[in-house]
């Protein structure tokens, strides 16, 4: 992932207007096959406990299980982990990404979390949520980019959006979601969704799915019985936006652009956010 003399990624006209009605965006194939394996082998590593994460400082596990299912719930869905790992930050700073989020969301981009899901067969989904509900920006920029590291589909839960929803406010009628087979408990989910409109982001392994925070989106149940849905979700806000969450701008990362608020630099490498323009 070379950012020297490299040729950007520039959306189409198409691609800009279907992101503006609808709320979310996929890029087919913006990860190479040497990335996709590279995620593929991480995560398959990290569902069957072959990574010594035991020398991380500030990791609490919440079982001390050791089966995918277990693995997934340990860390808590791997929340964070670019903190932790080099790979973590390599993608979340991944150009082509940073491309695509300039034009969405830019020109000046900040990167605020990362979530590894693993997702096993018969494990559950999250309920209708709004990512803005938790992770607010003023004013409110937040996207998710969310890179398929498995073929996703009904069968093995992939995520369903309400197109349009990102005009929406933040909804606060919130609650525990009744369906604990499809949904995970815990997880709050917004009530009174009108679900008439919803279509299935299906997905190949590969594709980057881009989607706005007030965008409704959920996935169920991976009803297959030997499929994975492995995926790695980062979210960005344009970096002139200000926040509180997760401790502050000073936290997060610049990674495209300028801005006059604080920002953390990347742990793991020597990373220079690329000068905004031209996408």
């Amino acid at each position: 992932m070379d950012t020297l003399q490299r040729e950007k990624y520039r959306l189409s006209r198409e691609q800009r207007h279907f992101y503006g009605r609808n709320g979310y965006l996929k890029v087919e194939g913006l990860l190479t096959p040497e990335e996709l394996g590279e995620l593929d082998q991480h995560s398959m590593n990290l569902a069957l406990d072959k990574v010594d994460l035991n020398k991380i400082k500030g990791l609490n596990p919440r079982n001390q299980g050791t089966t995918p299912a277990d693995m997934e719930d340990k860390y808590f869905r791997f929340i964070q982990f670019h903190r932790h790992l080099a790979l973590h930050e390599r993608y979340l700073l991944h150009p082509r990404i940073l491309d695509v989020l300039e034009a969405l969301i830019g020109p000046d981009v900040m990167a605020m979390q990362s979530m590894l899901f693993l997702k096993p067969p018969g494990k559950p989904g999250q309920a209708f949520h709004q990512d803005s509900y938790y992770i607010k920006t003023f004013p409110d920029t937040l996207c998710g980019a969310w890179m398929a590291i498995d073929d996703c589909d009904d069968e093995n839960g992939c995520m369903g959006f309400v197109p349009g929803s990102q005009y929406d406010v933040i909804s606060q009628e919130v609650g525990q979601p009744e369906n604990t087979s499809d949904f995970q408990a815990g997880l709050t989910e917004v009530q009174g969704v009108d679900q008439s409109g919803e279509v299935l982001a299906e997905a190949k392994a590969g594709d980057v799915v881009f989607f706005h925070g007030h965008l409704l989106h959920r996935s169920r149940q991976n009803r297959s019985r030997d499929r994975f849905r492995r995926c790695y979700v980062c979210h960005y806000a344009n970096a002139r936006a200000y926040t509180e969450w997760g401790g502050g701008n000073a936290n997060h990362l610049l990674v495209r652009g300028t801005t006059h608020l604080p920002f953390a630099r990347a742990k793991f490498s020597d990373f220079e956010p690329e000068p905004a323009g031209g996408v």
